[in-house]
């Protein structure tokens, strides 16, 4: 980016006075300010600084108290270019204030903002943007995407931070009726439901939802996928696993998949949303996968796309890979998986549908 915030450049003022050095690292403690700043008793004031108040408000801080006076600080020092103020304010944000960092990047990569992760994004942001878009939709908590931010390690934090500083750095504002706007959002539609036009055109359509099914197990009446077991590598060249998927019945494939999913069209470039509420389901005793699913807001299953008929021990470095990533790439439907290229087809025809997964280790 052109005016890409630096976090982690070495710092070189020397203060020679013991005293006077510590002193000074007290003070820049405390402000926030570079250190050689705060030696010299001319802490940096960058105006004008932005009104960051709403982010107190937003859910992402989780009822945590925000340092707003700091992030307006810090966004300031972006926007004029100092790196000394922005090292030292940021490494403070960082260190002391996740909260804050996660308001600050919600309020960048939620939909609302209209802004999401880029190519030039790090894979830290685009695997915690689609928690902000979550909460705006209304399908999460920021207690989750919180979370997230605060079980980061130093180095992804900082670059979920200097990301979110790209886009604040270049003017981005933050609304003044964002807040409103989060609280009235409404839940994101899955796609229409085809039986729709026969439903406005008064004929009665009886689901699967108004019967009593009993013992009826619905997985069996849905079209049916296998998976192929696969691996990639993410745009800055992690290792990732993969799961392909392919119908087993001529009533599974594309169409069957936008009906069932809200996954985006993926021509194999870049890297597909995270969605925390897909599944794969593996089992550590045998080293196996067992299903990949959809659950609700309340943690129950809505959608399943495929289950083992069977445990299949994976091999020992494919599961290796898995629990060290605990996330999946799933990539589907292809016809014929097995054959050359395939794939790749698929994707250049717009007829591949992708989504980032979690694993859920059972």
């Amino acid at each position: 980016m052109g005016n890409r915030c630096t976090l982690h450049e070495t710092e070189t003022a020397v203060v020679k006075n013991h005293g006077k050095k510590s002193r000074a690292k007290k003070k820049a403690q405390r402000t926030g300010a570079s250190h050689a700043s705060a030696a010299a008793g001319t802490l940096h004031t960058h105006t004008p600084l932005p009104d960051m108040t709403a982010l107190g408000k937003l859910p992402y801080a989780a009822g945590r108290e925000l340092d707003t006076e700091l992030a307006a600080r810090l966004v300031a020092a972006c926007r004029t270019a100092c790196k000394p103020c922005q090292k030292s304010l940021a490494q403070k944000l960082r260190t002391e204030q996740r909260p804050t960092l996660a308001a600050l990047a919600g309020a960048v990569y939620g939909e609302l903002a209209g802004i999401g992760p880029g190519a030039f994004a790090s894979a830290t942001s685009r695997l915690w943007a689609p928690l902000a878009r979550a909460v705006n939709a209304g399908e999460g908590d920021g207690g989750a995407a919180l979370a997230a931010v605060e079980a980061m390690e130093d180095a992804a934090a900082s670059d979920l931070l200097e990301d979110a500083l790209d886009h604040w750095a270049m003017g981005t504002p933050l609304p003044a009726d964002l807040v409103d706007k989060l609280m009235a959002a409404p839940p994101r539609q899955r796609p229409a439901d085809p039986m729709d036009a026969f439903r406005e055109a008064g004929i009665k359509v009886v689901t699967l939802d108004d019967l009593d099914l009993g013992d009826v197990d619905t997985y069996a009446l849905a079209p049916a996928y296998g998976v192929m077991l696969m691996r990639t590598s993410t745009p800055d060249g992690q290792e990732m696993p993969m799961l392909l998927l392919y119908p087993e019945e001529e009533a599974a494939g594309i169409e069957d998949l936008e009906a069932r999913t809200d996954w985006e069209h993926w021509g194999l470039h870049g890297m597909p949303d995270m969605d925390p509420r897909w599944r794969v389901r593996a089992r550590i005793s045998d080293r196996s996968l067992q299903g990949l699913v959809h659950v609700d807001a309340d943690g129950a299953d809505d959608i399943e796309l495929w289950r083992a008929a069977e445990s299949v021990s994976v091999p020992d470095d494919w599961w290796d890979l898995l629990d060290r990533v605990q996330h999946i790439l799933v990539v589907g439907p292809v016809a014929e998986p097995e054959a050359p290229g395939a794939m790749e087809a698929a994707g250049d025809a717009g007829e591949l549908l992708a989504v980032v997964a979690r694993v859920s280790f059972r």
